[in-house]
């Protein structure tokens, strides 16, 4: 029994080396794709360019690893190329809504989101509603009888999803007007004046891509939406305790799920085991490499790491939630 135990030892010695080697020799001088489930510009483009400008260093082999934008249903063509189409060899990784974690149960998505495989997040968000200095509304509690415009891209995207749930779960006056590529073209359409705001804004977006709307008081944030409240936004209203019925409150954690994903990474199902591992131990070293942390800082992006075996479990406890809830969850959006 010892010798088979060593032997076993020995042999699992002698391939690791070769296993590793094997993954050094698939990406060197390989291209690695970086799909952008939105347009150029906006918080989730950002933060995939810059995972691409350091990821990498850190995989075996060093392959270039090229950001492509793929836009379209508020990141659901993205989500499900990946998810379908793209090369199932640790070639192809993306990033999408996060949002579409909790799709297939909520909307339309057609994919099992536990089956991708998650590399991980650059970080966990709190969502905003935010509207322009002048437009009808300053608070949340004139958005609960003032009619309100916000700009929207798809159903399944963060902006579509918030805005849906302040609408038709606790009420709130919006009309949603849908079509936009991205935030960033949402954030233009708001200072032209064509919407009044938008629901599903992340915090990190707002300080590093559109800081002059901090600056110079150019708009009003009117709730916010996290597993956490942001310490910056003490006077902010949680959506966590304007949700005060049982009902509501259901509704809002399961969509709070996607909170905790925030700007998640994936790669398709299915990718060789040895590559998977090499992936998410990239991501890993990555999100912690002082390059990567300190030009993040200079960008004035949030970088709180969510690791691959999290976003798991997130998933897993979304589709643990009971039919019922989710059945609530899914007409509140559809309305």
């Amino acid at each position: 029994m010892r010798c088979g135990i060593a032997a076993a030892l020995a042999a699992a010695v002698t391939t690791q080396p070769a296993r590793s080697a094997g993954v050094e020799d698939f990406y060197k001088g390989k291209t690695v794709s970086l799909l952008i489930g939105y347009s150029v510009g906006g918080g989730y483009d950002a933060y995939a360019r810059l995972l691409a400008r350091h990821l990498g260093k850190h995989i075996p082999g060093s392959p270039s690893v090229v950001p492509q934008n793929m836009t379209g249903a508020g990141s659901l063509k993205a989500a499900n190329y990946v998810y379908s189409v793209a090369p199932k060899d640790g070639s192809v990784i993306g990033t999408f809504s996060r949002s579409m974690g909790i799709a297939p149960l909520i909307d339309k998505a057609e994919f099992d989101s536990t089956k991708f495989t998650w590399l991980g997040s650059v970080t966990d968000e709190v969502s905003l509603c935010v509207a322009r200095h002048d437009a009808p509304v300053k608070t949340f509690s004139e958005l609960l009888v003032t009619p309100t415009t916000f700009g929207a891209e798809g159903a399944g995207s963060d902006p579509n999803i918030f805005a849906s749930f302040y609408r038709n779960v606790l009420g709130a006056k919006i009309k949603v007007v849908t079509g936009y590529p991205g935030t960033n073209e949402i954030q233009l359409a708001v200072e032209r004046g064509e919407v009044d705001g938008l629901c599903g804004l992340s915090w990190s977006t707002l300080k590093g891509r559109y800081p002059h709307w901090l600056k110079d008081k150019r708009a009003n944030i009117l709730v916010q939406a996290g597993i956490k409240k942001q310490p910056e936004l003490p006077d902010v209203p949680a959506a966590s305790d304007l949700a005060k019925h049982p009902d509501q409150t259901q509704v809002l954690k399961l969509l709070l799920i996607g909170q905790a994903m925030a700007r998640p990474f994936a790669a398709p199902p299915g990718i060789p085991a040895d590559r998977r591992a090499a992936l998410i131990a990239a991501f890993e070293r990555t999100t912690a490499d002082p390059d990567f942390l300190a030009e993040a800082e200079r960008l004035n992006f949030e970088v709180n790491p969510v690791s691959a075996n999290k976003l798991d479990a997130l998933l897993a406890e979304a589709y643990a939630t009971p039919k019922d809830v989710i059945a609530k969850a899914a007409k509140a959006m559809s309305e």
